[in-house]
């Protein structure tokens, strides 16, 4: 079997995830490109998508509880520390599928992937040099310079912790208007205008040395905006991966 590409769907809860993974998975059905779709998240209720590898199978939010005697917040940490026990487990299952690239929705909460120990477990079992992570910006958030500001800190924290190449995308555009996705794209591409609008903000302190911190890291990149009602930025994802891996090399020539 060829390597087959891992492609993380990462972010704050609400950001979009969930409707970006079946987004993207329609958008590589049209290209016949072929693909699967692994569930990590045992608390979902209902996925638009049908998964072909689902943590759900083997246990799920409502059963830890009961079994743990734990509430909903302890139930998706150990949720989260058990997805990590089984990894092997579903690296086997996504081996029996021919599929050229794996969709990964991760759970709502990043935090439980991204700063848990078996989101490490994770990538590596599945394969660290094979994934790629679309780390979601939630475009409320992304709306004031330090909610921005935030974001990137905590895209970076993910690169930091998982070790893995980023394509970072503006979520939710469509619930936008355009003017504020100009701004917010414009502060990625040119942290100084960034840093002035910052600088406008009451409470600015913390947020203006945390901007300085990941502008001397250069940690700031351009945001691809995408929406999963529209379909707009699926390109843009494709040809991001098609970088990472293959230099802008097509995939459907690749895998053809």
């Amino acid at each position: 079997m060829e390597e087959q590409i891992f492609v993380y769907f990462i972010g704050t809860a609400g950001s979009g995830k969930t409707h970006l993974t079946k987004a993207f998975s329609d958008y590589l059905e049209f290209k016949k490109i072929g693909h699967i779709i692994v569930n990590l998240d045992p608390g979902a209720d209902e996925l638009p998508y049908e998964p072909d590898v689902d943590v759900r199978e083997r246990f799920t939010l409502e059963g830890i509880m009961e079994k743990y005697k734990v509430g909903p917040n302890g139930a998706q940490i150990i949720g989260a520390d058990l997805v990590g026990t089984i990894a092997d487990d579903l690296k086997d299952d996504i081996e029996l599928y021919d599929a050229k690239i794996v969709l990964v929705d991760t759970p709502g909460q990043m935090e439980l992937f991204t700063l848990r120990r078996s989101g490490e477990v994770i990538v590596r079992s599945f394969g660290r040099e094979n994934g790629v992570v679309v780390f979601l910006f939630d475009p409320i958030v992304s709306k004031t310079p330090s909610g921005f500001v935030s974001l990137v800190f905590m895209a970076s924290s993910s690169i930091f912790r998982l070790n893995l190449p980023q394509i970072p995308v503006l979520s939710k555009v469509d619930v936008l208007e355009e003017r504020e996705v100009e701004t917010i794209v414009r502060w990625s591409s040119d942290p100084e205008e960034l840093y002035s609008d910052l600088t406008l903000e009451s409470d600015k302190t913390l947020s203006l040395e945390l901007f300085l911190m990941l502008k001397d890291s250069g940690l700031f990149r351009p945001l691809i905006p995408v929406s999963a009602v529209t379909g707009q930025g699926m390109d843009d994802i494709y040809d991001g991966i098609q970088e990472v891996f293959y230099g802008g090399e097509d995939l459907e020539r690749i895998f053809g």
